[in-house]
């Protein structure tokens, strides 16, 4: 059992940092060096599954819409639809109400970000200076959240001893005092790793605790081994106190160019969010509802892009095995591999480049040092499995093949 001491939380150096993407930083790091072999491409999380079949008749059939400004709160039909989804697929203490407790968004990532400012004008004064928690390494959208609502960016280590989320027993009631939101990414990114339904009635009960909002980030929730992941609106109570979850398309139904997702809580929040969206964010286009609509009323093309997942991650086990400290993760679709034997992230990643013709990112680009100076992420790639099997199967033999010289290279 790792001390809580150990586990303190950390803080940002620079304020620039949070907003960097880790893909430029990816393209700067490989910029000197060619691919020795025909790219194939594992650092970008973008769905590569054929889209679901019904994507283009939908759109013809509403296509005058898109000579309409859309509603900040959508059409009801679309908010019917994604509550329907949440009481068919989770065990929610009561359904959502589609009219108060819903509101569509451009996908998950500009929602999560344009909550941090609602969420820090809700919450109101703290005690302290205001901040916003989130898993080490984390999605960079939930640091430039932080900093766009003028908050400070605690980020809290997930490392492999502690199941790779936050451990919440380390968060001392000064910290939370001063705490606007706490964001969770579940199943996590890069990791896998899924929260349990204890872990999320503890997070809920410190959130209505201490007066702070939860951002639960479930975009990859379609996406698992076994056991379908749970949602923070399972383990919250009846009103969905001090909490929200966010949901996207483009995973569950490989449509990550439709930008269409929802997110769905406390609606109280939901009402200040909305009536900082209708300002501020960007709406979601009448004919793209229905497209999502139609995506969270099929269940199909879930199943089977769950099944090419599994495909894959059936490759890594036989290929991978135990190496890279390799375990087939409960949800999503990466692979998050210790290479700290291997020349380190970033070496690790010039090479599978330069020698193997493959793209990964290096794991502390997805992360923030601590206050001890170390990176969570550090000695660690993320490998995204989006690519069809045959390709994923050969990136993955070239990377033993070129890992197993284990002489780091210039």
């Amino acid at each position: 059992m790792v001390s809580s001491a150990s586990l303190r939380p950390e803080t940002a150096a620079a304020p620039a940092a949070g907003e960097r993407s880790p893909f430029a930083r990816l393209t700067e790091l490989l910029a000197p060096y060619q691919p020795g072999q025909k790219l194939i491409n594992l650092s970008l999380g973008e769905p590569q599954h054929p889209m679901p079949s019904f994507v283009g008749e939908t759109l013809m059939q509403s296509l005058a819409d898109f000579g309409r400004y859309p509603a900040s709160n959508g059409i009801p039909a679309f908010r019917a639809a994604a509550a329907a989804w949440l009481s068919r697929r989770y065990q929610l203490p009561r359904a959502v109400d589609p009219e108060s407790e819903i509101l569509p968004l451009n996908g998950s990532r500009e929602g999560l970000f344009h909550a941090a400012i609602a969420a820090a004008a809700y919450v109101g004064k703290r005690n302290g200076t205001p901040a916003i928690l989130m898993p080490n390494p984390f999605y960079p959208a939930y640091a430039a959240g932080a900093r766009g609502a003028g908050c400070e960016p605690v980020f809290l280590p997930a490392t492999r001893d502690n199941g790779f989320l936050p451990d919440l027993d380390a968060l001392g009631d000064k910290l939370l005092s001063r705490t606007v939101a706490f964001y969770l990414a579940s199943p996590a990114n890069p990791q896998g790793s899924v929260a349990t339904p204890a872990y999320f009635a503890r997070l809920a009960e410190l959130a209505q605790r201490h007066g702070f909002m939860v951002l639960s980030d479930e975009c990859y929730s379609e996406i698992y081994t076994r056991t379908p992941p749970g949602s923070i609106l399972e383990n919250a109570g009846t009103d969905f106190k001090n909490v929200v979850a966010f949901q996207s398309l483009s995973k569950r139904s490989n449509l990550p160019g439709l930008r269409v997702g929802f997110v769905a809580g406390d609606k109280a929040f939901i009402r200040r969010f909305h009536e900082w969206r209708n300002v501020a964010a960007p709406q979601v286009p009448v004919p793209l509802q229905h497209v999502g609509i139609a995506a969270y009323g099929d269940e199909a093309h879930v199943d089977e892009n769950r099944r090419l997942y599994g495909l894959k991650f059936d490759h890594a086990d036989a290929i991978l095995g135990t190496r890279f400290g390799y375990r087939r993760p409960a949800g999503g679709f990466c692979a998050w591999l210790d290479v700290s034997a291997h020349g380190g992230d970033e070496q690790a990643a010039i090479r599978l480049f330069r020698d193997g013709g493959v793209r990964v990112l290096p794991g502390s680009y997805l992360a923030r040092p601590g206050a001890d100076g170390s990176n969570p992420g550090a000695g660690y790639i993320r490998v995204a499995l989006v690519q069809p099997a045959d390709a994923t199967k050969e990136a993955l033999t070239r990377m033993v093949a070129v890992l197993n010289d284990h002489e780091p290279r210039g």
